[in-house]
């Protein structure tokens, strides 16, 4: 897998110039003719904070301090997921006029929607600590083990994109049922609720949710101004390598089918 991995490293930095053009453009594509452009990656994230904190504040958040960072924690996690894996779902079909007529490694125009989104969880995310720093959340040190995390999601999105990807070239309904299983995910995630009512076999059991382990470890590096223990940095790391290497089995095996279905 390693071997797998420094080949496409290999292969991408040979098409440097065109993966750098299909960022650019998946980036500024999801903006076209809009009025405010880039603004919109803050504005939207915003939105939606504010929304669900009017709405779930009263109910959820009255013993919960800092509820807004709590919430913003994990919608903002959920939500660089949701927009890399629905990037990475669509990457082959929108870009099948290119692939059926130049030979190119097709997961290029998967990580290139991956590093859009990216910008985009970027960007927010320095909204994010300044609204840190307005609620009077105290930075320290153990801020930089967030990089953890956020790597572990990255290539936790990259391999679920690859599943995504090569299965909706094949069967179009899983854009329909994606739909239906990311709102499902929502709701397991705790984004706007605390797991501390439920009993400990439950709470065990919202482990088994990858997106939950990595909001959790970003929820307790900021609030909570601990490192997690080992065995939520095992989790953050197998759930990244496994989606990353199943995802690389399904394009390996499949590859070659892809041309069929486009």
């Amino acid at each position: 897998m390693l071997q797998a991995v420094k080949n496409g490293i290999e292969k991408i930095k040979k098409q440097r110039f065109l993966f750098e053009e299909l960022v650019k453009r998946d980036f500024k594509k999801k903006y076209k003719r809009t009025v405010l452009g880039m603004l919109w990656s803050l504005i939207s994230p915003l939105m939606q904070l504010l929304v669900m904190s009017v709405v779930f504040k009263s109910f959820f958040g009255a013993g919960q301090p800092h509820y807004t960072i709590y919430l913003f924690a994990g919608n903002l996690t959920y939500s660089f997921f949701k927009d890399s894996t629905y990037g990475g779902m669509n990457a082959l079909m929108q870009n099948a006029g290119i692939i059926t007529k130049i030979n190119l490694p097709k997961y290029m125009f998967l990580l290139s929607k991956n590093v859009a989104s990216l910008i985009n969880f970027g960007l927010t995310l320095i909204v994010f600590f300044a609204f840190v720093a307005v609620d009077g959340v105290p930075f320290h040190v153990r801020f930089l083990m967030l990089l953890y995390p956020i790597i572990c999601l990255i290539v936790f999105n990259i391999g679920c994109g690859f599943i995504l990807s090569a299965l909706f070239v094949i069967f179009k309904d899983v854009q329909y049922l994606y739909d239906i299983f990311t709102l499902m995910l929502m709701y397991l995630s705790a984004i706007f609720y605390t797991t501390d009512n439920y009993s400990e076999n439950v709470q065990k059991l919202f482990y088994a949710n990858p997106i939950y382990v990595y909001i959790t470890y970003i929820r307790h590096i900021v609030l909570d101004g601990y490192i997690p223990g080992l065995a939520t940095h095992g989790l953050c790391l197998l759930y990244a390598v496994l989606a990353l290497g199943i995802g690389a089995l399904i394009y390996k095996k499949y590859n070659y089918k892809f041309m069929y279905y486009m």
